[in-house]
């Protein structure tokens, strides 16, 4: 699920950690992102953070893990107001 807010976007998405690879996967229910780290003392959050700012060149400081820091189920901030940007996220999650 994807919000737009005052700060920028709001992403609810499932983690998978302990995958093969980094991926990102859309489904028409939900968006799930599996992760090559361990869930291991914030190892799988750091990771998913540093994935996202890689595929979408955001910085790793504008993005958040607002919601769900010990769950499967997260809820993202994306810190942004480029349109090219928002565009970009709405379509990839």
């Amino acid at each position: 699920m994807i919000k737009e807010t005052d700060n920028g976007i709001l992403a609810t998405i499932k983690i998978s950690p302990n995958a093969k690879k980094n991926e990102i996967i859309k489904t028409d229910t939900e968006v799930k992102i599996k992760i090559t780290a361990q869930p291991v003392d914030g190892k799988a959050n750091k990771a998913l953070i540093e994935f996202l700012s890689k595929t979408f060149k955001i910085p790793k400081t504008s993005i958040s893990i607002v919601k769900g820091e010990t769950s499967k189920e997260k809820t993202i901030l994306f810190f942004v107001n480029d349109d090219e940007k928002i565009l970009k996220l709405k379509e990839s999650l």
